[in-house]
Order: C-alpha cells, then structure tokens, then sequence
C-alpha cells in the first residue's frame, strides 16, 4: 500500500492523535451536545488534519500556504470550543490543560511552517 507523504510527517500523526482525543473527550458529552459542541468539536479537529493533508498535496507554495491557515484556523477554532466545554463543566481541569497544550504545540508548529512557507 502506498504510504502519502503527510502520513510520514510527524506533526500530521501528532494533528491526528489530537483528533483522536477530541472524540475519546467527547463520547461523554451530554445527549443534547450531540448535534452542537460534540459534533463542532470533533469536524474542527478532523479539519486540522484535512487541511494539512489536502495542502500537501498541492502544487504551489501559495496554495499550501493557503491550507497551512486553514488548518491553523481550525486548530484556533478546536481552542476556543474546548475552552467553552470546560466552561460549561464538560472537559475536566486536567484534560482542558492536556488538550489545551496539545492545541499549542500544534499552532506553534502551523505557524512556523506558514511563516516558512510565505517567506521562500
């Protein structure tokens, strides 16, 4: 089977396991949650991962821009509803700070390769 050259890419497997907490944190959303903050949580965070993959695969160092914002845009947007879940007593203290710094390190590394990419 071929192997993609983002599935080699250490920060899209990190992208992913962040996806795959979201939906482990979710699971015990409330029923009423279902169609609001469980299922906006977990599309935001399979979008960082599209974003990245779909960008790789582009030709120009424009569009790969393009998609590198797009996927920083939704790691932004997985920020501020995991904020909002732990406001309303969804999301421990302890799984916040976890997911929150995984969060971080993902837009720190979207950034640096954005700034990369507009500047070459």
């Amino acid at each position: 089977m071929y192997i993609y050259s983002f599935e080699k890419l250490e920060v899209w497997k990190e992208f992913k396991e962040l996806t795959k907490s979201i939906n482990v944190h979710t699971k015990n959303f409330p029923s009423e949650e279902k169609f609001g903050l469980t299922s906006q949580l977990r599309r935001a965070s399979v979008s960082i991962c599209s974003n990245f993959a779909e960008g790789s695969a582009r030709k120009t160092i424009k569009d790969k821009a393009h998609f590198t914002i797009m996927a920083f845009s939704s790691a932004v947007e997985v920020l501020n509803q995991i904020i909002i879940a732990h406001e309303l007593d969804l999301i421990l203290l302890e799984d916040y700070k976890n997911l929150r710094r995984k969060i971080e390190s993902i837009t720190n590394k979207l950034n640096a390769l954005r700034n990369y990419q507009i500047n070459k």
